[in-house]
């Protein structure tokens, strides 16, 4: 079983940037992938970031050259680096993994790009 506390989430204007985090119960290298999902208000959730099997990372298009993902193996944390946020980036954020062949989520962390 795998369990995270998320942080970072806020109110930022637009061309701001914030930092999440995502500490997970488990050490990084015993999850299959690891990264970040998000859900905006009457949307799918939709996937932003993550690294999979061998640390490779993978971005969505939407996301691209604004975000970046990154970790720290000792503190079994995941970060979301936002930069230059975008009112369409709004939405709930959560953190994701796979252990084994089970999906495990966050609880999820508020980010309101607004002026």
């Amino acid at each position: 079983q795998v369990q995270f506390v998320e942080s970072g989430g806020g109110l930022v204007q637009p061309g701001g940037s914030l930092r999440l985090s995502c500490a997970a119960s488990r050490s990084l290298f015993s999850l299959y992938l690891m990264g970040w999902y998000r859900q905006a208000p009457g949307k799918q959730r939709e996937f932003v970031a993550e690294f999979t099997s061998g640390s490779r990372t993978d971005y969505a298009d939407s996301v691209m050259g604004r975000f970046t993902i990154s970790r720290d193996n000792a503190k079994n944390t995941v970060y979301l680096q936002m930069d230059s946020l975008k009112p369409e980036d709004t939405a709930v954020y959560y953190c994701h993994a796979i252990f084994g062949v089970t999906n495990y989520w966050g609880q999820g962390t508020q980010v309101t790009v607004s002026s």
